[in-house]
């Protein structure tokens, strides 16, 4: 799996990973986020989506860090809510470099062909490869497509605040530096 983002892009994505609904996700993060992604994949959805929904997390979060580089003069922190119908979701990051997940999501039963359990997979990932912690809420919903996309969508626009210059130069940090 490959990934490659712009962050000085609008919002572009060319997602192909073999499962529908996470590109349809991932789609919205990039959207949100601000920044084009271009995202290649594939894995043995026959067997189990769980591999590849991780190695998702996995790569996005990478190429989002390489992107970021030594994230001077970045905002660091950021909180979004994002609403879609009746579902209502928050995330809230800290790009220090310090992977935490705190996933506040009750979700059970399919997505499309996903088995919406192993989404927390794709949290797990990213947040350890982009250094970052991430806490995902919901607030309420019923839909599962509903909730799951509220919480990707949320996590674009956290991204996009997060990621934004307008920091003090420098490492966004108190201790001068990051991790």
């Amino acid at each position: 799996m490959s990934a490659r983002v712009d962050l000085d892009g609008r919002g572009r994505a060319e997602v192909s990973t073999g499962l529908a609904f996470l590109d349809h996700m991932l789609d919205q993060v990039a959207r949100y986020g601000g920044f084009d992604l271009r995202l290649r994949g594939a894995g043995d959805v026959q067997v189990d989506p769980h591999h590849l929904v991780e190695d998702a997390g996995i790569v996005l979060g990478q190429a989002l860090s390489e992107a970021l580089g030594d994230r001077d003069a970045i905002v660091r922190f950021a909180a979004a809510y994002a609403p879609l119908d009746e579902s209502l979701a928050r995330v809230v990051i800290d790009l220090g470099r310090r992977p935490y997940l705190s996933y506040n999501v009750t979700l059970r039963g399919r997505v499309g062909t996903l088995e919406s359990e192993v989404i927390e997979e794709f949290w797990k990932a990213l947040s350890i490869h982009l250094g970052a912690t991430i806490h995902v809420d919901v607030i309420r919903g019923r839909n599962r497509h509903h909730i799951a996309e509220a919480t990707f969508k949320a996590l674009g626009l956290a991204l996009h605040e997060a990621m934004s210059p307008g920091g003090a130069p420098g490492a966004p940090s108190s201790k001068g530096l990051l991790g």
